[in-house]
C-alpha cells in the first residue's frame, strides 16, 4: 500500500492481529537504520509481532533515506505519513484518536520529531502517544555513554559518525530540534511517551535526558532502561528469551498507550 509522503508516495505495510482481535488503535512505525539503511521489509517480523502482541494495527512506513535524500526528507515524510494515516483512519479500520507514532533508533528519532512537530503546529492532528525505543535525540553533543559504550558493542562510535554525516548535510545546525529533539521548547500538547533505553548503548544517556526533558515539561513519560541489553534489540525479538522479554514489555506498554484515546485537535 502507499501513504502520502512529503514529496510523493511512500511504501507501507498494514499489519492486523492474526488472532482476529480488533482493538481500534494503530502504531505508525518507522524502522531503524541510521536514516541511511533499513526498510519496512527488514522489520516485517517486528510489525507482525507488535500487531499480535498489542491487538492493534501497525502501519510500517518506508521513508526517504540519506545520502540521496538527507535531512529534512525523513522527518518531513514521517509527519506526512502520520497525517495521511489520520486522514484515512476509517479506511484502515482504526480510530483517528488512537494513532501512536513510534520506532526504534533512527525511527524512534523520527517518531519523536513527528510528535513534537504535530504538537507545535497551530492545527492538525496530534499523535495519541509516542513509542520511542533507544532513539538518537542529540546529534550535537557527546554524552558519557557514547564514550563508555562506543566500542565493542553493536553500535560503535564510528558507526554513529558515519550515519550522522550521511544524514545531516554540511552547514545544518545539529542542535536544530528537527535534527536533535533534545533541544527546543516542548509544547504542552506534546503526547505521552514511552522512552526505552539500553544499558550498553552509546545513545543511552541522550535518550534518558530526553525522557527527563519531556517530564520536566509536564508530558507523561514512562522511562525504562533495559540495563543488560545493547542498542538495536527490537529486531532480535525472536533470537532469545531476554530479547523477547524486553520487547514484550515494550509492546505491552504500547498496548496500554493505544488503549487510551489521545489528545487531538
Amino acid at each position: 500500500m502507499r501513504l502520502r509522503g512529503a514529496r510523493g508516495q511512500l511504501d507501507a505495510t498494514l499489519y492486523a492481529p492474526a488472532s482476529g482481535r480488533d482493538r481500534p488503535g494503530a502504531l505508525v512505525f518507522f524502522h531503524g537504520g541510521g536514516w541511511v539503511i533499513g526498510s519496512r521489509t527488514g522489520y516485517d517480523h517486528v510489525g507482525r509481532y507488535l500487531a499480535e502482541r498489542t491487538g492493534h494495527r501497525v502501519l510500517s512506513v518506508d521513508y526517504r533515506l540519506a545520502p540521496e535524500d538527507p535531512f529534512p526528507a525523513a522527518v518531513d515524510d514521517a509527519l506526512a505519513a502520520f497525517d495521511d494515516t489520520v486522514a484515512r483512519a476509517h479506511e484502515f479500520g482504526v480510530d483517528p484518536d488512537r494513532i501512536v507514532v513510534g520506532g526504534d533508533s533512527a525511527g524512534g528519532t523520527l517518531a519523536a520529531v513527528t510528535a513534537r512537530r504535530a504538537a507545535d503546529r497551530a492545527d492538525g492532528p496530534v499523535p495519541a502517544g509516542q513509542w520511542l525505543l533507544y532513539p538518537a535525540t542529540d546529534l550535537a553533543t557527546r554524552h558519557p555513554s557514547r564514550d563508555r559504550f562506543g566500542r565493542g558493542f553493536l553500535l560503535t562510535d564510528e558507526d554513529i559518525v558515519w550515519f550522522q554525516d550521511h544524514y545531516v548535510p554540511s552547514g545544518v545546525d545539529r542542535a536544530d530540534p528537527l535534527v536533535s529533539v533534545l533541544y527546543g521548547a516542548v509544547a504542552a500538547t506534546t503526547p505521552p511517551a514511552l522512552v526505552v533505553t539500553a544499558g550498553f548503548d552509546p545513545l543511552r544517556d541522550e535518550g534518558e535526558r530526553y525522557a527527563e526533558k519531556l517530564r520536566a515539561a509536564g508530558v507523561p513519560v514512562e522511562a525504562v532502561r533495559e540495563a543488560d541489553l545493547p542498542h538495536g534489540f527490537l529486531p532480535f525479538v525472536h533470537l532469545g528469551p531476554r530479547f523477547g522479554e524486553a520487547v514484550a514489555a515494550s509492546a505491552d506498554a504500547l498496548r496500554r498507550m493505544l488503549d487510551q484515546p489521545g489528545r487531538t485537535r
